[in-house]
């Protein structure tokens, strides 16, 4: 990651970075509100993200910026940003140009499944909770 960038000191002092120097960037589909995946952003990656109208990334993984669509065609097309409450999450909402996950789906969260089956499931004639369905 490079330091400095050029992001704006008035953005960059409302961000609360962890250790990595990284925010979350939850990246959601402009008037459906489909979230699609989830990336992380350095102060440079967002200020690229702010100024080229793309969503550019920082990859864990490999340790350098991607710019979402440069080689698969699958681009995202920046139509706003917003920042959380507490500073520690973006919300990009673009216009998806194809898949936006690696695996060639249309979100990240298609192939993971519904956890709600496994996680905190109540079953419907569950006894204990009956008063709370009433």
């Amino acid at each position: 990651m490079q330091n400095p960038s050029a992001l704006d000191p008035a953005v960059a002092d409302r961000l609360k970075r962890d250790e990595h120097g990284l925010v979350a960037a939850i990246v959601q589909q402009h008037g459906s509100g489909e979230v699609l995946m989830l990336g992380w952003m350095d102060d440079e990656a967002l200020h690229r993200t702010l100024t080229t109208g793309r969503v550019t990334f920082w990859s864990r993984s490999r340790g350098e910026y991607w710019r979402k669509g440069d080689t698969s065609g699958h681009r995202q097309h920046v139509r706003s940003v917003a920042l959380d409450c507490d500073g520690d999450a973006l919300l990009v909402q673009v216009d998806q140009v194809g898949a936006a996950c690696h695996t060639g789906t249309r979100t990240c969260f298609e192939a993971g499944g519904d956890l709600g089956a496994v996680v905190g499931a109540v079953p419907a004639n569950d006894p204990d909770h009956a008063e709370e369905d009433r």
